[in-house]
């Protein structure tokens, strides 16, 4: 049986980490949750933390803030991965130098990793894009990209799940 790719967004704290846990518990354990986030301050040391209670346990849990498509390929023996989220690993990219295209490119991997393995992958990623254009070059920059990265992923997906106000619609 091959892989199936869920593609989740919506706005921050629209209720996407619980969907995707939801989904996620429905496939066979072993089950790994990918964070993409870093601790940097205590405002996100207890978003962290309150993720971790969200899962109860039932998840392995490992930290990838670069890489997503060498985790993913090395992660066969799961059922089920989530990863959470695309928009926090893109930052991290920006931050590490990386150029649009570089990130679109890393994005093409991911996206080919996850096909490529037998577990159901379900990406989370914020959906930026529905507001305002910013004021800043680097915001323009990050809402620009992250349209295009998540125009790649949910197109690789089966399924693509817009999340709002806690409630799932499905798109694909």
């Amino acid at each position: 049986m091959g892989s199936r790719i869920v593609f989740i967004t919506g706005g921050s704290r629209s209720g996407k980490t619980r969907f995707a846990l939801s989904l996620g518990m429905q496939a066979p354990a072993p089950r790994l949750y990918i964070a993409t986030a870093e601790a940097r301050d205590d405002e996100m040391r207890e978003r962290i933390t309150n993720h971790k209670k969200e899962r109860h346990g039932a998840w392995e849990t490992i930290e990838e803030t670069k890489d997503l498509a060498t985790s993913v390929s090395g992660a066969e023996k799961y059922g089920v991965l989530i990863i959470d989220c695309i928009t926090l690993w893109m930052s991290n990219m920006i931050e590490a130098g990386l150029t649009d295209e570089g990130i679109v490119a890393e994005a093409g991997r991911l996206a080919g990793a996850c096909r490529a393995g037998r577990a159901t992958v379900i990406l989370i990623s914020n959906e930026v894009g529905m507001g305002i254009v910013p004021e800043n070059p680097l915001a323009r920059r990050f809402r620009d990209l992250s349209g295009i990265v998540n125009q790649r992923l949910a197109a690789s997906a089966d399924e693509v799940h817009l999340i709002a106000s806690g409630m799932p619609l499905r798109m694909k």
